[in-house]
């Protein structure tokens, strides 16, 4: 019952990835809705959602984050992707980086735009 009731609210991600492979400097993934993403590792990395990089905002809306560094060469190189749940992927990028959460929504969104 619990499962029936998480499914119908908006917790739950509404696609889902059914292929991903990188293919040269994009990450392509193939959808369970039939579309197609192709993401530049580059602006991926660039884009990457975590506290460090993007930032987190108090309740008064003020943004903490991490400072400014350039990025190394190895910084979009992409080591590996680990499944976070049935959710989110997590990138390991070549400059050590790796406390990026990207959402499929977040996924598909960076595509489209």
């Amino acid at each position: 019952m619990a499962a029936e009731r998480m499914a119908t609210d908006n917790t739950w991600t509404s696609v889902r990835p059914e292929d991903i492979q990188q293919i040269g400097q994009e990450l392509a993934i193939k959808w369970d809705d039939g579309t197609e993403t192709f993401l530049n590792l580059e602006q991926m990395r660039r884009r990457c959602p975590c506290a460090s990089c993007h930032g987190e905002t108090d309740i008064m809306g003020n943004v903490y984050k991490g400072p400014e560094k350039p990025y190394a060469a190895t910084a979009f190189t992409l080591l590996r992707l680990n499944h976070v749940g049935g959710y989110a992927l997590n990138p390991v990028w070549g400059d050590g980086h790796s406390t990026g959460i990207y959402s499929y929504e977040y996924l598909k969104r960076l595509g489209e735009g």
